[in-house]
């Protein structure tokens, strides 16, 4: 998968957790935050963008059994920028 095409997906699930009503956020948060406990189970605290893109072409099953679909990509959103290569919102060279 490419990185920038994931990010841009990623993004869109981090925009809609930010925009939830309040009543709500609170419980996308803590699913957020479960999924993101579970990524760095999963790919340690050392990674690159490129394999995050990968692992999440890989499959999101696991994490779908958390939260919705675009919770997960909200975590990967917020995940990505512990990337070693992440630039503010994009890959740096």
């Amino acid at each position: 998968m490419a990185v920038a095409n994931a990010l841009y997906q990623w993004e869109d699930g981090q925009r809609r957790l930010v925009n939830a009503p309040d009543p709500d956020r609170l419980a996308y948060e803590h699913a957020s935050d479960r999924v993101l406990e579970e990524l760095r189970r999963r790919l340690g605290s050392t990674f690159s963008l490129q394999e995050l893109a990968d692992f999440y072409e890989s499959g999101t099953d696991w994490a779908t059994g958390m939260a919705h679909s675009w919770i997960v990509d909200a975590s990967f959103a917020r995940y990505a920028r512990e990337a070693s290569d992440f630039g503010g919102g994009r890959q740096r060279a």
